[in-house]
């Protein structure tokens, strides 16, 4: 087993589309629009037959008071390869103006991480595994 895909609500799914592509190498298939429900979604791919990510937009969807800091969903780890890798994509997602919610390190369990967030504020961990 292994995980297909997760979803997220998004305010602006072009800057959300744009901000996973640009940073990391996703494959975005063609926008799904579904009228009736006032509903669209792209899916974002790390390459065939791997993971995905859906964003997912419905006009006033419910704005949590806290993300990453709440029950349930708390943030997602793109693994990006070296920590050499971690550090250059951190300083380049730093000097871009997004917000470093955690700083490279060394986790108790090996791996090397750091936090970033979205731009709608969702908290993306990179990783490097052990």
């Amino acid at each position: 087993m292994e995980i297909e895909h997760l979803a997220i609500w998004v305010d602006d799914i072009e800057l959300m589309r744009q901000f996973y592509m640009e940073y990391f190498d996703v494959i975005c298939g063609e926008k799904y629009v579904n009228t009736k429900r006032n509903y669209t979604s792209y899916f974002l791919s790390f390459g065939e037959n791997k993971s995905r990510i859906e964003l997912m937009h419905i006009p006033d969807v419910l704005e949590p008071t806290s993300r990453g800091q709440m029950k349930g969903f708390a943030h997602f780890a793109i693994s990006v390869g070296g920590k050499d890798i971690v550090d250059t994509l951190i300083e380049k997602l730093r000097k871009n103006g997004y917000t470093i919610a955690g700083e490279p390190r060394t986790t108790g369990d090996g791996y090397y991480e750091s936090v970033v967030l979205d731009p709608e504020g969702n908290y993306v961990e990179l990783v490097a595994a052990p």
